[in-house]
């Protein structure tokens, strides 16, 4: 209905017209006599209609059908974004691979040719044997749109769970195919989100996690709660499925499993907000008990390891915000019979594996990856000997096995996989990327500068060799800031198409990610989220002063947590930027938690339904920033909003409330765009081919809005 082919109809002499014409002409966006009221305060919302889902109201799928031919022809109109998309599909065009990981005596891995919408699924009988196709997604539908969302091999290497999601949405379906034959069995599961699948020893079945089917038409909007955990029995239907665990008392309890490797324990990981977790285990040899609540209190952040017997190995931020390594014997849990096995260091630990009869722990030390070997007893072995500085991730496997496999990539390098050696500690590439660039090219630096209230933020600057500090260069600041997630550098061939066209971009590490463990995550939550924006809000002045760019050269992006912080920033300082690519953001700021699983970010947010934190979020909420400035003659960078249709991670509404409100306060000349995906969601699943035409209506907004009028000519 909304789908960017309709633009033909348009011709060539509409999209010169908006070439030639000036300030853009929008959809009229209705408004409504809508208030809210919060603790005896009224809050007009009057884009609330904006809220129904697009598949449900033709009024919305109206408005988004008029918004997209506006914005598409407006990108059409830009003279150079036929060559971007031409430049962005060469680099894309190269082989890559996953590292591979083994099960039984076979080995697996993923593989896109290029321009695969969707990477297939391989597995070999050996490292080096002859590998065959064991699932490929683009044969299940024409436009790559169904993506394989999770993949649980049988110990035994013969079976395999896996899951698929249509259209980017949250929602999976299991399957199970019969690894020999290529062919899937019966069994189908539904309704799973948030949820993998875990076999059990004898390989029988697995363990999971659902939500009861949504009310007709609110699939992709109502709130997910009351999620259960249940046993599949393979060759039985759904509905025979062995309820394990629900909470009822406490519905907004998730569930996360997994069966220990010795195939003794069921440990279920309880979330709700924010990174807190209890932790319970079932003693699979008990089918009728129920499980036991190892640790209860919602006090930190528990991750299960790995276990000898009844001893748990943890990790866990309890005590330690960076985080340590603890065993646990659960015959006698109480925390003063805990045994430190790696106690908190200087470094923030990210994760920790198990194999190789080594605990393998990972490690930022100023957002860049160190990986460092642990015996059972805490005694440190050897550290992972990384190319350079920039990010590694990997090093699965079992107690047993005596290699592993690991990928590193940074800024200006494509991620190479590596064979771990377990026993000698040597490194040797197994696969390496081969992109059209020359890395020597280019450099990559880390900066580090002081925020509003004077706190030390790292920031990642990469750009051509040869770059001049005259205060000219087209910048791209990205970030994202919040939920303890971490940025670290990240090979991405859309930011190589920027770079060679003269741009900069800058990577700062905010407040509010992980990158210095839970003291850094917390500064940036609730009361204290404006000290996120801060921290953009600096790293463009420091851009600025120290001559990489100026205002109108400089644009901001970001993409979900990272859509709220360039909403906020560019309604707080929008003389700051030249312009702003908020991605599927979270925009209104008092009913976030009303959508999907939005409940689950009242613990990074705060929640409108608590005083105190409904002025903070009020305060600072894009979409009600904008409602403030309506009529005030009030100038806005040049901004383009993505979101997507099928989004049910933040539902569009968000993004649809903001551009209405945006072309409604704004009193300059800039454009004022959404872009509406359709049949994509948050970003998980994205096709090839639908990541490449973003793309290169994002850089071509850019290259028209900052100025870029030589870029080609670099």
């Amino acid at each position: 209905m909304f789908h960017r082919i309709a633009l033909g109809g348009l011709g060539l002499s509409v999209a010169a017209a908006l070439a030639a014409a000036g300030p853009l002409q929008y959809p009229k966006s209705r408004t409504v006599e809508h208030v809210d009221e919060y603790h005896g305060q009224h809050v007009q919302d009057p884009f609330r209609w904006l809220e129904d889902d697009a598949r449900v109201s033709t009024d919305v799928s109206g408005w988004v059908e008029a918004q997209n031919e506006v914005t598409f022809a407006y990108l059409a109109s830009i003279p150079e974004r036929e060559a971007i998309k031409d430049r962005l599909t060469k680099l894309w065009n190269y082989e890559r691979y996953s590292s591979p990981f083994k099960r039984g005596e076979r080995y697996f891995f993923y593989k896109n040719d290029g321009l695969q919408n969707q990477s297939v699924l391989f597995v070999a009988d050996a490292l080096d044997g002859e590998p065959r196709v064991l699932l490929d997604p683009n044969t299940l539908t024409a436009d790559g749109t169904v993506a394989l969302s999770g993949v649980s091999i049988r110990d035994d290497g013969r079976l395999m769970a896996y899951g698929l999601a249509t259209a980017g949405s949250d929602w999976n379906e299991w399957r199970v195919r019969d690894i020999d034959t290529g062919k899937d069995l019966p069994d189908v599961v539904r309704w799973v989100k948030f949820s993998g699948a875990s076999w059990t020893k004898d390989g029988k079945g697995f363990f999971y996690s659902r939500f009861d089917a949504p009310a007709e038409g609110e699939a992709f909007q109502q709130s997910n709660l009351n999620q259960k955990l249940y046993y599949h029995r393979l060759g039985t239907d759904q509905s025979e499925d062995v309820l394990v665990y629900k909470r009822p008392d406490q519905p907004e309890w998730g569930f996360s499993s997994g069966v220990t490797e010795d195939g003794d324990y069921l440990i279920i990981s309880v979330w709700k907000a924010g990174p807190q977790n209890l932790l319970f285990c079932k003693p699979l040899n008990d089918h009728l008990g129920l499980p036991i609540e190892l640790l209860n209190e919602w006090e930190a952040e528990y991750s299960f390891i790995y276990n000898d017997g009844p001893i748990f190995y943890l990790k866990t931020d309890l005590g330690a915000p960076k985080g340590k390594v603890v065993a646990v014997d659960i015959r006698n849990p109480a925390k003063e019979n805990w045994k430190t096995i790696i106690p908190e260091a200087g470094e923030t630990l990210q994760g920790v594996g198990a194999t190789g009869n080594m605990l393998v722990a990972s490690y930022l030390k100023d957002a860049t990856t160190q990986v460092r070997m642990f015996g059972l007893n805490g005694r440190h072995i050897r550290d992972v000997q990384f190319p350079g500085l920039g990010t590694a991730g990997g090093f699965g496997g079992r107690m047993a096995d005596t290699e592993t496999f690991y990928s590193f990539s940074s800024f200006t390098a494509p991620p190479t996989s590596y064979r771990y050696d377990m026993l000698t500690g040597e490194s040797e590439v197994f696969r390496r990327a081969q992109v059209d660039f020359n890395p020597d090219d280019y450099e990559a630096k880390q900066v580090f500068y002081s925020s509003k209230d004077g706190t030390r933020v790292p920031m990642f600057i990469v750009h051509k060799k040869g770059l001049k500090l005259d205060g000219t260069n087209p910048t791209l600041l990205y970030a994202y800031g919040g939920f303890g997630i971490s940025l670290t550098p990240s090979f991405s061939v859309s930011n190589l198409a920027w770079m060679e066209m003269g741009g900069v971009y800058a990577q700062p590490n905010l407040r509010g990610g992980g990158e210095y463990g839970e003291e850094w995550h917390q500064a940036g939550t609730k009361l204290q989220k404006q000290n996120v924006f801060d921290d953009f809000i600096a790293a463009a002045e420091w851009l600025i002063a120290n001559n990489y760019t100026t205002p109108s050269k400089l644009a901001i992006a970001g993409g979900s947590n990272g859509g709220l912080l360039v909403g906020a920033c560019m309604t707080q300082r929008p003389e700051l930027f030249g312009a702003a690519l908020p991605a599927v953001g979270v925009m209104d700021m008092l009913r976030f938690h009303k959508f999907t699983i939005g409940r689950a970010w009242v613990h990074d947010y705060g929640s409108s339904d608590d005083p105190e934190q409904f002025q903070a979020l009020l305060a600072y909420s894009p979409y009600h920033a904008l409602l403030r400035q309506t009529g005030k003659g009030m100038k806005y960078p040049a901004t383009m909003v993505t979101t997507a249709d099928t989004d049910d991670r933040v539902v569009p509404g968000h993004s649809f409330k903001f551009a209405a409100a945006l072309q409604q306060a704004h009193a300059g000349d800039a454009p004022a765009l959404i872009r509406i995906e359709t049949k994509a969601g948050h970003g998980a699943g994205k096709p090839t081919s639908k990541i490449i035409e973003e793309a290169a209506d994002r850089w071509a907004f850019l290259v028209k809005n900052l100025g870029m009028h030589n870029a080609f000519d670099r």
